[in-house]
C-alpha cells in the first residue's frame, strides 16, 4: 500500500483455496497457505472455495483451526473480512471470502446460482479508504462450470456492476472457470470492465492447474481504476497449496 496527494495504491491478490487441501486432496495445507499469502503482503485478499466449517474435517484432521477458514487466514494481518456461504450440505459449508486491511463498510452476499446446479455468489463489499473520501467495491466471484451458466452469471455481474455509482473504483476478482475465454468481451462490453493481465499481455493468465499451468480460468477484473505490475504468483511454494495458481496486481486510484 502505498499513497501521495491525490494517488493512492493498493495490492490485491486472488486464490482459489481448495477447501484447504493441496490439488488431490492428501494433505491439509491450511497453516502452510496462510503464511504464503501473508508473505505476499496483499492489501485485499479474494478467496473462493474457503470453508466456513466442516464437523466431519474439525474431528479427523490434524490442524484443523477451531474459526472458519477465512478467519484463520485473516489471522492479524487483515482486520476486516466478510464471508458469502454459497455450497450448503449436512458438515458444513464453503463460499467466498473478502480479507482487507481497509474497515468493511459493508458486505452482500448475492446468490447467482442457476437453477438444479451448484449453488455460486457475487461477494460485494464496499471498503472505506483512509483519508479517501472514496468507496471501493471489491467483488469476489466463483462462477459455474458450464457456459450457458456462466453467461447468465456474467450478465448478472454486469448488472450488479452497472447499478454501482458510475464513477466508483471496481476490483472483480476470482475464478471464473472462463477456459473459453468469452468474459472478458461480456464484460467490456455490458459493465466497461477491463482485465488487468489482457490489458498487460494481451490474455488472462495461465492458472490452472497451478503445477503446469494451462488454462486461464482467474482474473482480476477493473473499472475506474488503473492497474500495475500484474503477476502469477510463483509456483513454489504455491504449487502445492492450491490447484490454481494466485494472481496478484497493483491498483491504482
Amino acid at each position: 500500500m502505498s499513497q501521495n496527494p491525490g494517488k493512492f495504491s493498493l495490492k490485491v491478490l486472488t486464490i482459489n483455496t481448495h477447501k484447504g487441501f493441496n490439488a488431490f486432496n492428501r494433505r491439509f495445507i491450511l497453516p502452510e497457505l496462510r503464511d504464503a499469502v501473508r508473505a505476499t503482503s496483499a492489501d485485499i485478499v479474494f478467496l473462493q472455495e474457503v470453508m466456513g466449517s466442516h464437523d466431519v474435517n474439525q474431528l479427523k484432521v490434524e490442524n484443523w483451526p477451531d474459526t472458519p477458514h477465512y478467519e484463520f487466514l485473516a489471522d492479524t494481518m487483515w482486520n476486516d473480512f466478510a464471508y458469502g456461504r454459497n455450497a450448503v450440505y449436512p458438515e458444513g459449508h464453503h463460499g467466498n471470502a473478502v480479507m482487507s486491511r481497509f474497515p468493511i463498510a459493508e458486505y452482500e452476499n448475492r446468490d447467482i446460482s442457476v437453477e438444479g446446479t451448484e449453488k455460486r455468489g457475487l461477494l460485494h463489499c464496499r471498503l472505506t479508504l483512509p483519508h479517501h473520501d472514496v468507496t471501493l467495491h471489491a467483488i469476489c466471484v466463483h462462477l459455474g462450470l458450464r457456459d450457458a451458466h456462466r453467461h447468465a452469471q456474467l450478465k448478472m455481474l454486469s448488472e450488479l456492476v452497472n447499478s454501482l455509482p458510475a464513477d466508483a473504483p471496481v476490483v472483480v476478482a476470482g475464478d471464473f472457470n472462463d477456459w473459453q475465454q468469452k468474459a472478458n468481451a461480456i464484460l467490456q462490453n455490458e459493465a466497461g470492465m477491463t482485465e488487468v493481465f489482457s490489458q498487460h499481455s494481451g490474455r488472462p493468465a495461465r492458472t490452472f492447474p497451478a503445477r503446469f499451468p494451462l488454462l486461464r480460468l482467474d482474473r482480476i477484473y477493473v473499472k475506474n481504476a488503473g492497474a500495475s505490475h500484474p503477476q502469477t504468483i510463483p509456483l513454489r511454494p504455491w504449487s502445492h497449496l492450491s490447484d490454481h495458481a494466485p494472481l496478484a496486481v497493483e491498483i491504482h486510484l
